[in-house]
């Protein structure tokens, strides 16, 4: 089946130069993201980190919401996570269309029916991310001495600004 072949052949490349072997999956630096699943994001990049420094956690509009509370607090207790950043993003679509214009889109490129498929947008980022920063500085098993900072990404700059 050759419809990952180029990304085999990749692997292979990376795989000869693994450097990483001995990464033990505690954070380093002791960070964990929450961004969205957005390809211009570069979420070690962004934060000047590597690979073991930080646990990512990624999904539409980079949420906070019951998975990633649970991946938190898993974060904080087993995996060596003493900060937090959120940071969702500048010209994400979750947070720039309507459930509605979401959903035709999707229709639209399947050809067929969604009304059945969740699709959860942002009505306010700052608003959300406020929600989401007091849902992770309030969460009985999120102690408080873990610094959690809500940021907003601009993927146009690439600079992060401190919101909350």
């Amino acid at each position: 089946m050759p419809d990952f072949d180029d990304l085999l052949g990749a692997n292979q490349e990376y795989a000869a130069g693994f450097t990483q072997s001995g990464l033990d999956g505690v954070a380093r630096r002791g960070i964990a993201v929450v961004t969205c699943m957005d390809s211009r994001i570069d979420p070690l990049g962004m934060l000047g980190l590597a690979p073991g420094d930080a646990k990512i956690l990624r999904n539409p509009g980079g949420r906070v919401d019951h998975l990633t509370l649970e991946a938190l607090v898993l974060a904080v207790h087993l995996l060596g996570v003493t900060r937090v950043v959120i940071a969702p993003h500048t010209n994400c679509a979750v947070a720039s269309s309507t459930e509605a214009e979401l959903r035709s889109r999707i229709e639209e490129s399947a050809g067929m029916d969604a009304s059945w498929q969740s699709i959860h947008v942002v009505r306010d980022q700052l608003d959300s991310l406020a929600d989401d920063v007091q849902k992770v500085r309030t969460h009985p098993l999120v102690p408080t001495s873990v610094a959690v900072g809500g940021f907003i990404y601009d993927v146009h700059t690439g600079r992060l600004e401190r919101q909350f």
